[in-house]
């Protein structure tokens, strides 16, 4: 459909997932995110949000994990059994929770993996290179350093700078501030706002919903493997039980932050 591919960068509909014959990890699960914006996933652990990511990156058969009703649809095309492999190439890519780079490798072949699926020519896999240093300027400096012995903010960076080597339009980022320092949360947090101007579609699952819902323009709630509550970004933050779940007493200050990227 014309509108779909023109309007919608990632949609979930009515998606049921299990794992072995247990209950069901998601039920009747709708989601969309709108092209060249970003829309967080909250929820606590064991909502559910790792399952939908990885439903929505065909990682679920390496789980055990199986789409029992519902579609997943990536750029208006039905990915929903497709291989992650395929995904990649159709213009999906994710950042997985606990960043999950490969210790043994430096940095610069760490990013390389990143490119594998695209089979880039030398000069454009060297362009795609570049264009994410200029995100991550800090891993221009550690190319040759093993990622094992990279710091967590560093290695967060490297993270996201892999997933960006595919040059995805539609980008999954798992917990990308978990166990880092705020001000390292800032920074990444403006990466991302940086990622989405450039085009790219953002689906966040955060912990930390004070910095999700500053910068997303919508964001779902999840419970028990059930959407429980959705809203703009600017309304999530202004829900009372939103806040005190999520953002604590001391709410995150409100401004005009939501949709200024866009």
């Amino acid at each position: 459909m014309t509108t779909t591919i023109t309007e919608t960068a990632l949609a979930v509909h009515s998606l049921t997932v299990k794992y072995g014959g247990a209950s069901g990890a998601l039920t009747s699960v709708d989601l969309t995110v709108p092209r060249g914006q970003i829309v967080s996933l909250l929820g606590p652990n064991g909502a559910g949000k790792t399952t939908l990511m990885r439903a929505v990156s065909g990682l679920l058969p390496q789980h055990r994990g199986t789409i029992t009703e519902g579609r997943v649809e990536l750029l208006g095309a039905d990915v929903t059994r497709e291989s992650s492999s395929v995904r990649v190439k159709r213009g999906l890519a994710q950042s997985l929770e606990g960043r999950h780079v490969f210790p043994e490798l430096t940095v610069a072949e760490n990013l390389s993996s990143g490119a594998y699926v695209r089979r880039y020519g030398k000069a454009e896999a060297l362009e795609v290179k570049e264009h994410v240093l200029q995100h991550f300027p800090r891993l221009a400096d550690l190319m040759e350093r093993k990622a094992g012995y990279l710091s967590g903010g560093e290695q967060q960076m490297l993270a996201i700078g892999r997933a960006l080597m595919s040059r995805p339009s539609v980008l999954l980022l798992d917990e990308p501030s978990l166990g880092l320092a705020p001000r390292i949360v800032e920074n990444v947090r403006d990466v991302i706002v940086d990622i989405n101007r450039e085009g790219t579609s953002i689906l966040l699952v955060e912990q930390n919903a004070a910095m999700a819902l500053s910068i997303a323009s919508y964001g779902y709630v999840l419970e028990g493997g059930r959407v429980v509550t959705e809203g703009t970004g600017a309304d999530l933050r202004a829900n009372d039980e939103i806040v005190s779940l999520y953002l604590g007493a001391a709410a995150a200050p409100t401004t005009n932050e939501v949709n200024q990227h866009a």
